[in-house]
């Protein structure tokens, strides 16, 4: 290898090559990456859903892959001897230099970290060999030309529909549109709604990223209008229609209707992106209220997410004085939960030892939040992020939550004396657990929550059906309610596909001591669902009862679950909107106009495929 001449206090020829390697290694990852996102472009031209999907859910250990690659590099290359704490401080000093005009430089540090994690011992993870805070920053980083981050158009000078088609057609899509002028007259329509008749200002401009966000069945285009002072985010989302061709659906404009089409419930979107921190600052300025982290996460940049969240954690932990603490509601005999009430996020533990009737495993467990994690979640599941070794202020501790800990979950537990390191652990965000919150929505006597609770809480279920799901334990504690007032299910130790599952109806009794049985009189095979048996406990109190009839009685009948599974495995597909149905272009027109053709779940042979 070439020598290279180094500052006076750069001197080591060893660390300046590590810190080539990894950088070489997280280059081949993002490399790897953008083609993946790349490909989303081909497969939603040419109607390739189930190759989509393989991609999306693939891209999703890339990374892991990568760091794995280095880190076996790494270790084939050199002794351990030769790794002194001198050659680590230096190899970060190199490691910043090459990060000069880089495009992604937060990722590869965070790349660095991975890598360098899975060598150092715990003591180590601190600024002088690893990156605690970021070293290079992320402002005004340009992408290469001649592709900008973002186009600007200016309505103004060249008419507002002008404008929208050459939106539409710069992104090239080589598919044909069913009625480009028809889409556009109504996307221009909406748009007028949206800047509501303001004077328009000498900036008037519209700005929209230059990729399209791809995820399922559906692409979007993400921009803002600008006038003056005010910015107006939209989302347009394109489709297929039954005869293969474009359509515009709609515009999403609602700021609380774009929060949940990048919620953290939901499915990762493909975009390709040369700079992701001026997607991310974009992106910001029409979710201010989104951290940052959130937003890595949702363009499929989940270790930056996963980075980003912690520097916050460790942020808040900082600059609060609470306690760690059992989370209230009922416990569960799989998961312990704790939190910290000034902290809008819940840590979760897999126990030792799972008692009846549970029939699991720490590994089975794990195995399900990892199937989560690669499903669509079509809105109705929270994404979690799973860490290891994570250190815990010992003072922060209530007596209370470190004797559950010792009690239920000790082989995860290393104690120090200033601190606790849990050795495995789920974070997910903190909701309202539904029990609680129809609970507390009755006896305030507000029906009208309890009602919209229990129509959100079938509604959920459904779209898990239609993403091939079935929660297993459907008790309300194991839902919790979002900010926006969306039921969520989180507790996915009893998920199954709903494909594997056998939905029977209860068989009749023969005699009168069949009836009075105190125990089934007939045999129960392991995935036999009963669901006529959801009532008995699920609708003790009445007015639960009233409403989960009044919207919901078809998921109390087996024949809805064996005609769910059954078109699940003749290929059929449900759409399953991010968006209310009532916001789309095709309630317009007389005859219902452009069939549904939206975010699909994913198919049901892919999964059995991924298992």
């Amino acid at each position: 290898m070439t020598q290279v001449a180094f500052p006076k206090l750069l001197r080591s020829q060893i660390a300046f090559d590590i810190a080539r390697t990894i950088l070489d290694g997280f280059d081949k990852h993002y490399r790897v990456f953008r083609h993946a996102c790349r490909d989303a472009k081909r497969f939603f031209e040419t109607a390739a859903w189930a190759q989509a999907q393989a991609a999306a859910r693939e891209r999703i250990g890339f990374y892991d892959k990568r760091v794995a690659e280095c880190v076996a590099a790494l270790e084939e290359e050199y002794e351990p001897q030769e790794l002194t704490d001198e050659v680590w401080k230096e190899l970060k000093l190199h490691y910043i230099g090459m990060l000069t005009d880089h495009k992604q430089p937060e990722l590869a540090e965070t790349f660095f970290n991975s890598v360098c994690c899975k060598v150092l011992h715990r003591e180590y993870y601190h600024n002088d060999f690893i990156f605690v805070r970021p070293a290079v920053s992320t402002e005004y980083i340009e992408n290469a030309e001649p592709t900008p981050t973002f186009r600007v158009y200016y309505p103004n000078q060249d008419g507002l529909r002008f404008s929208l088609k050459r939106i539409v057609t710069n992104f090239q899509l080589e598919r044909p549109f069913a009625d480009l002028e028809r889409d556009i007259r109504h996307v221009a329509a909406r748009m007028g709604q949206l800047f509501g008749g303001n004077k328009v200002e000498a900036n008037h401009q519209i700005q929209v990223l230059t990729s399209l966000f791809y995820r399922n069945k559906g692409a979007y285009i993400v921009g803002k209008g600008i006038n003056g002072n005010n910015e107006y985010p939209f989302v347009v989302p394109i489709l297929h229609d039954k005869q293969g061709k474009l359509y515009l659906d709609t515009v999403i404009f609602a700021p609380e209707q774009i929060a949940v089409l990048f919620s953290f419930t939901r499915a990762y979107f493909l975009v390709d992106m040369e700079v992701p921190s001026a997607y991310v600052q974009f992106l910001r300025s029409l979710l201010p209220n989104k951290p940052r982290s959130e937003i890595y996460t949702i363009l499929g940049l989940q270790k930056q997410g996963k980075t980003l969240f912690y520097r916050d954690y460790l942020h808040h932990l900082r600059h609060s004085s609470d306690c760690f603490q059992i989370s209230p509601g009922i416990k569960g005999l799989v998961m312990l939960v704790f939190d910290l009430p000034s902290f809008p996020y819940v840590f979760k533990v897999i126990k030792d030892v799972i008692p009846p009737p549970k029939e699991t495993s720490r590994e089975l467990i794990k195995e399900k939040y990892q199937l989560v994690k690669n499903h669509d979640r079509v809105g109705r599941m929270a994404d979690t992020l799973e860490y290891s070794q994570v250190a815990f202020p010992r003072e922060r501790f209530s007596d209370e939550l470190l004797q559950e800990i010792r009690s239920f979950a000790p082989s995860l537990l290393e104690e120090g004396r200033d601190s606790i390191v849990l050795r495995h652990l789920y974070i997910e965000r903190r909701m309202v657990p539904l029990n609680i919150w129809l609970s507390n929505a009755e006896q305030s006597g507000q029906h009208a929550l309890v009602e919209h609770g229990v129509r959100e809480y079938g509604n959920a279920i459904r779209e898990l059906v239609a993403a091939n799901i079935f929660p297993g334990d459907m008790l309300y504690k194991n839902f919790g309610v979002t900010r926006n007032n969306r039921v969520v299910f989180y507790d996915y130790d009893e998920i199954e596909y709903l494909t594997d599952c056998n939905f029977r109806k209860i068989p009749e009794p023969r005699n009168e001591e069949e009836e009075m049985a105190a125990e089934p009189w007939y045999a129960i095979a392991k995935n036999d669902v009963f669901p006529e048996s959801f009532a008995t406990f699920l609708l003790g109190n009445p007015n639960i009862r009233k409403y989960f009839l009044q919207h919901h009685a078809a998921l109390l009948e087996a024949s809805f679950w064996q005609q769910k599974k059954a078109n699940i495995l003749a290929g059929q597909v449900e759409d399953v909107f991010p968006y209310p149905q009532e916001i789309r272009f095709c309630n317009l027109y007389p005859d219902g106009g452009n069939p549904p053709a939206a975010e699909p779940t994913i198919n049901p042979v892919t999964l059995g495929e991924s298992k």
